[in-house]
């Protein structure tokens, strides 16, 4: 008696799951890895949109943008807000976290709808905001005048130092709320039982915070501490709309460069621009790699 000949069920189910996979991987394969391939491509052309030619050396766009010192300026600035705001951020956003898991705390829905609502405002609409509260005659002028710490008003977005300080206060206002919300899901997945545990043995608020709360919140710090690296790396509204990248270009990021690059000078240097965007998108993968290779603890 011969034997049906057929697929076994784990051929199957692979087969299976493939089929449900094919659509969103054809999606991302269009939407993302073949614009990174064009880009890579463009990035070692020059000349107008209209009539692009092959670099010679081919990889002149690469080397150009290392001497050129307004880039290397954006790429100061773009590490600058992101090795102040981030960690700030983030600690913000597990200690917000923290106190508003608190099963005995009334009025928890309001309290973190006030602090995630800074998240739902548009990126162009708290830019607007904050550039009208530190003007030159706006509200915290106002205060720091009334209470006699300032003279005059002081030109917040004037200054190189206090328009990057600007800068970062928006950044930490606009996007602690969005990181908490990841916080406290990870928080409320922690049984209450092993706080009671820790509590009987002893241990004080500190020490619970630090060897329960921290080491099992790790998958959920790591994520967050790669979204906001990706997400600092590509600044551009506050930019743009805060400061417009002065004055004389000492707040300028790459992304914002990039776009004037491109879009902003009257001449479209599409080449360049490209060069510059792997770049970047090098320096994202590098770092996202690197904090994800620190936390995996598995053997």
């Amino acid at each position: 008696m011969k034997e049906k000949k057929g697929l076994g069920l784990l051929a199957k189910q692979s087969i299976s799951g493939w089929i449900w996979l094919l659509p969103a991987t054809i999606l991302i394969a269009i939407m993302s890895f073949y614009p990174m391939v064009r880009a890579f491509i463009m990035s070692l052309k020059t000349g107008s949109s209209a009539s692009m030619v092959w670099n010679e050396p081919i990889f002149n766009n690469f080397v150009r943008m290392f001497k050129d010192q307004l880039f290397v300026r954006s790429i100061g600035n773009t590490f600058l807000y992101l090795v102040i705001q981030v960690p700030i951020m983030l600690i913000l956003a597990i200690l917000l976290a923290q106190m508003l898991n608190n099963k005995d705390l009334k009025c928890k829905g309001l309290f973190r709808t006030c602090v995630f609502l800074p998240c739902a405002t548009s990126l162009v609409s708290y830019a607007l905001i904050f550039k009208s509260l530190f003007a030159t005659e706006g509200l915290i002028n106002t205060i720091l005048t009334s209470l006699h710490i300032l003279d005059t008003g002081y030109n917040f977005l004037g200054n190189p130092g206090s328009a990057k300080a600007v800068i970062i206060i928006a950044l930490i206002w606009r996007w602690t709320g969005y990181n908490m919300v990841f916080y406290l899901a990870g928080l409320q997945n922690i049984e209450y039982s092993v706080y009671e545990a820790a509590k009987v043995d002893g241990a004080n608020g500190m020490q619970t915070f630090f060897r329960i709360t921290c080491p099992l919140l790790k998958p959920t710090i790591i994520m967050t501490l790669i979204m906001s690296i990706n997400g600092t790396l590509q600044l551009f509204d506050e930019s743009v709309n805060l400061t417009n990248g002065g004055p004389a270009n000492s707040t300028i990021t790459m992304s914002h460069y990039i776009y004037n690059s491109a879009f902003g000078t009257g001449v479209a240097n599409f080449g360049y621009a490209s060069a510059m965007s792997f770049f970047v998108f090098i320096l994202v993968a590098i770092l996202a790699l690197i904090n994800m290779r620190v936390g995996d603890t598995r053997d």
